[in-house]
């Protein structure tokens, strides 16, 4: 079993930054692959980036590209996603997920409970 918590949201204004972090126990963090997903309200929960084990690839979602960045610590168990030029769209509660495969490009065996983000116009 995987135990993951997010932390780093709130509230920002359009244009500005906010950096997620999600801690990750449970297992051996380095043999994870990690993702981000959202969830807007009254819509449909997205994939927003991810992080492979294996090779450290990274994918995202064409909405974010450009603007966020996935990253990951192994030594601090913990994944990143860096969020710049925010935009009212992005606001969600934002997931960390991890998965066991090391190539899978969307993460979603074990998810956190979720920090909310909210971009202001």
């Amino acid at each position: 079993q995987v135990q993951l918590v997010e932390s780093g949201g709130g509230l920002v204004q359009a244009g500005g930054s906010l950096r997620l972090s999600c801690a990750a126990s449970g297992r051996t963090f380095s043999r994870l692959s990690m993702g981000w997903f959202r969830q807007a309200p009254g819509k449909d929960r997205e994939f927003v980036a991810a992080i492979r084990w294996d090779d450290g690839s990274t994918y995202y979602a064409d909405s974010v590209k450009g603007r966020y960045t996935v990253s990951r610590d192994n030594a601090k168990n913990t994944v990143y996603l860096q969020m710049n030029s925010l935009k009212p769209e992005d606001t969600a509660v934002y997931y960390c997920t991890a998965d066991r495969n090391p190539v899978t490009a969307r993460p979603n065996d074990y998810w956190g409970q979720g920090t909310q983000v909210t971009v202001s116009s």
